[in-house]
């Protein structure tokens, strides 16, 4: 293999577990990052939205379209649910834990008694290329750059609009916001559904790649919490490096000894990294700031 192949070859592995791991935990970032709740349930939401974007695109909606449908179907199950369950808790962090467990335990079992055991997939769609000797999917470069649109529209929400600074001021001061005449608890449902829909996002996206089974989002959950304790509680300055660095980690051990190696790294990385930085890179990044 010449240097140029090899280099893409390694930039392409790159790529793809940085997409996986951006795609897998900004929703998570979001409501875990930003407004402290334990979401267990973050696989279910990806397996819904993977579920009705495949529905829909078996129904003959265009695939991009399909993706959409599936992380709007995710973001309204959890406005849903944080109006039932997650409004109730926020004063109450740890039993976040036990009913987003439930909620998950409810979900995976449900879809496998009314949908069964598995859901017939589309196929992987573009086909591929070649460098050298070696193809390569043209979906996961796909996969890539919406990562990067996904991290840059999040940048724009939060920090652009007006939608974004008001839920980031209720977030961090909810009783300041509310004397403003702030509606917090709709502020509130929309952040969580928001975060609901990116893990929807996550799910429809990587839909075609996978094989669609009610237990799904576990192939997601590991690696979401991974980078956004790595990366700490600000979404912005904290994910998009966190999911670099353990993108590295992951790529170099998986080639190097295969899948579980690259699963063992992720998990000694983010333990060094809880063990140096408590507050994760982001909180790192802003004391250098300050």
């Amino acid at each position: 293999m010449d240097l140029a192949t090899l280099l893409f070859s390694a930039l392409y592995q790159f790529g793809d577990a940085f997409a996986f791991l951006v795609l897998s935990a900004c929703g998570l970032a979001v409501i875990f990052g930003m407004m402290g709740v334990i979401n267990l349930a973050h696989g279910e939401f990806i397996m819904c939205g993977a579920y009705v974007s495949v529905s829909a695109a078996r129904a003959g909606l265009p695939l991009p379209l399909a993706v959409l449908a599936g992380a709007l179907a995710s973001g309204l199950a959890g406005m849903v649910i944080e109006r039932l369950v997650i409004r109730h808790l926020y004063e109450r962090p740890l039993d976040t834990i036990v009913a987003t467990w439930g909620i998950s335990l409810i979900a995976t079992q449900g879809t496998l008694i009314l949908l069964g055991s598995s859901l017939q997939g589309i196929g992987t769609p573009l086909g591929g290329f070649q460098v050298g000797a070696y193809s390569y999917s043209a979906y996961r470069v796909v996969l890539f750059l919406s990562a990067l649109a996904v991290l840059a529209a999040l940048y724009a929400l939060f920090n652009w609009t007006k939608f974004g600074v008001i839920a980031r001021a209720t977030i961090q001061v909810p009783h300041m916001a509310a004397a403003l005449g702030v509606d917090t608890r709709l502020i509130y449902s929309l952040t969580f559904g928001l975060g609901a829909a990116l893990a929807g996002l996550a799910g429809g996206l990587y839909a075609p790649t996978m094989t669609l089974v009610p237990t799904m989002g576990a192939t997601f959950i590991m690696e979401a919490f991974v980078t956004v304790v790595v990366g700490g509680a600000d979404v912005f300055l904290g994910t998009a490096p966190a999911a670099a660095i353990l993108a590295i980690v992951k790529a170099s051990m998986t080639s190097w000894q295969g899948q579980l190696f690259g699963q063992i790294g992720l998990l000694v990385t983010v333990i060094v990294v809880i063990r140096i930085l408590p507050r994760g890179l982001s909180g790192f990044l802003l004391r250098e700031r300050a």
